[in-house]
Order: C-alpha cells, then structure tokens, then sequence
C-alpha cells in the first residue's frame, strides 16, 4: 500500500436490538488515511463516527457488532469482524500500539482507583512487558510537556483532574505505545481554547516527527477539522458519502449533505455578524429502517426521481470522491451553500 498507512474495507457494524433485528450504524464503509496524513470524519450526531471509529479501533463490544470488514495496515491484513473466531485475542496484539483510540468520554476512560502514574505503567508494561518504571514516566513526563501541562499530574487521582486535565490525560494514555494510527473521537470537546490549541499542536508534532503515522480526527467541529486536517470524509447514516483533500472539500463540496453541513456552521469570518447559519431540515433516518436509494434524499433540496430509486455509487474526480446523483449530472460544481444574509 504504497503512500496509505491504513485502508478499511467493506466495514459493517450493527447494534443488536430487543426486536432481534440487527440495526446497521456502519454500512459498507471503506475509507483510507494516507501515510503521515490526518484525516477528519464528520457528519451529524447519529451518522456512525464514533462506531466506526470503534470497529477501527478493534475495541466493539456487545451490543455492536462488527460483522464485515478488514484493516490493512502496514503489512499487516487484520480481521475486524468481532464474531470471527478468537478475535479478541488477535485484535488485543494490535490494540495501543498499531492502533489507539482516544475516546470521547475521558470521565469512564480512566481508573478511579489508580494514581495517573501507576496507571501509564500499567498501560505500558502491558504491552512491552520488559519497560522500566521510568521509561514509561519518563515518555508520559514528554507528553505533558507537550500538552502544557505539569508533571504533578502523575502523582494525582482521576477525580483530583478537571473534566479538561482528565482529558488531556488520556491523550497522554492514549499515545503512550506510539501506534500507528490514533483514533481521536471528539478529542477537543471538553476542551478550553488553550487547551485545545496545545492539543491539535501535540498531534500535528506527532505526525511530524512520525511518532504517529497518522491519525482520523472524529468531531463535529468542521472549523478545528479545516484548521488540522489534511483530507476529510463526510458521513451520513452509516454511509460515507464525500471525501477529498480538505481545502477542495471545503471550498468545493460536492454533495448536498456537505454543504448543508457547511452552511450550519458559524465560520469566525469579518462578514460573521451579516449572516447567520442555516439547520438542515428534517431529521436523520431510522437506521434499522432506513430510506431506498439515496439516504439522504429525503431532506435533500436537489433530490430527483434517480434518488429515491437507486444507491449512487462512487464518482472520481480527480483525488475527490462523492456518492451523489446530482453530482454525477453537474461535474465538478459546488453545490451552492445556503447562507443567508442578516
């Protein structure tokens, strides 16, 4: 795989129900991150970011499922199917080191029970059983230093730590073991502006000095993605639906479900105080139910007969891929952005 750290292939992740049918919160996904590149997943809340970032991350637990799919990485073909036989045992050597998840809720990610130091040596000696008490203080001591934060933390519990420390603290965790790929599920979110700042430049240095190869940056905040990412994917109901280099996508997004998702964010510009956002009408669809054709067509302005009656499938332009069949019939034009002046 020359030039990809990672490619996904046919993922597909289901969350059991009561009713006994299966609900598919990823369908059929394949997605790739460029060697030394940060890729940005976004979509609305719902859409599978974070379950896909899971299934990716190898750490599904019961009631998801991951029942189709595989991960190359490297030179490695892993599995990612949580049914296969003995899967947990094989995806537990890839866990942390080829593979990291930075987690959304920093509250449930770390032991109540353990100082932060105890807790980094526990984390690393899991992994390289042979690593010396203060080889692993010592790579958590660097990691503070990049998130700006001191070094007291170690000798502290989890609940000593504001929601914004405990945070940063996983990240600190979560990075210890070098993996290839982080996965960083809405890692700014509980963050202040500075804290925030600090967080992207640890990443950014990390990629750089490829400590990390790579990382999928998972949030809402389409801003912090223009600002840090090198492509993006957007993700509507399971299904990715536009990926690209991040400035093209932007300035160039081809299907409506982008630039709707454009047009709802307040973008800190000089003509701010003139416009104001636009919410995309209606709501996401029931995934155990969810439309024909294309997914998104029901709220979709654009929308034609061909919509409700057939999946699109992938065109290419250039490095630039959209699943859209009013993309297929405008070739490379930019949906309009609908926001209105004040």
């Amino acid at each position: 795989m020359s030039g990809v750290l990672m490619r996904a292939t046919n993922v597909t992740a289901v969350y059991a129900a009561d009713s006994g049918k299966d609900v598919p919160a990823v369908d059929n996904v394949t997605l790739e991150v460029p060697d030394g590149q940060i890729l940005g997943l976004a979509g609305e809340s719902g859409c599978g970011k974070s379950t896909l970032g899971n299934a990716l991350a190898m750490i599904a637990n019961p009631p998801l499922y991951v029942v189709a799919g595989k991960m190359e990485i490297g030179e490695e073909t892993i599995d990612l199917s949580t049914l296969a036989k003995g899967a947990n045992e094989v995806h537990r050597g890839y866990r942390g080191a080829t593979v990291s998840l930075l987690p959304q809720g920093a509250m449930n990610a770390v032991s109540p029970t353990l100082r932060i130091r105890n807790l980094v040596v526990d984390v690393m000696r899991a992994h390289k059983r042979d690593t010396t008490k203060e080889e692993a203080l010592d790579r958590a001591t660097d990691r503070l230093k990049m998130l700006e934060m001191p070094t007291r933390v170690l000798d502290q519990y989890a609940h000593q730590l504001s929601g914004g420390m405990k945070q940063r603290m996983v990240t600190v965790v979560s990075t210890l073991l070098n993996p290839q790929l982080l996965i960083a599920d809405e890692p700014t979110s509980a963050l202040d502006v500075s804290s925030q700042k600090a967080l992207i430049e640890m990443l950014l240095a990390m990629v750089e000095k490829k400590i990390m190869r790579g990382v999928i940056f998972i949030t809402h905040d389409l801003p912090v993605l223009s600002m840090v990412t090198d492509r993006l994917a957007i993700m509507y109901a399971g299904k990715i639906v536009e990926n690209g280099p991040t400035e093209e996508l932007v300035n160039n997004a081809r299907h409506p479900y982008t630039s709707a998702l454009l047009s709802s964010v307040l973008d800190p510009t000089e003509e701010t105080r003139t416009k104001h956002v636009l919410g995309i009408p209606g709501s996401p669809p029931n995934l155990g139910n969810p439309p024909s054709g294309c997914r998104f067509h029901p709220r979709c302005k654009f929308a034609m007969d061909e919509c409700s009656a057939t999946e699109p499938s992938f065109l290419y332009e250039r490095d630039h891929a959209v699943a859209c069949w009013w993309a297929n019939k405008h070739a490379f034009e930019t949906v309009p952005m609908e926001v209105n002046q004040a």
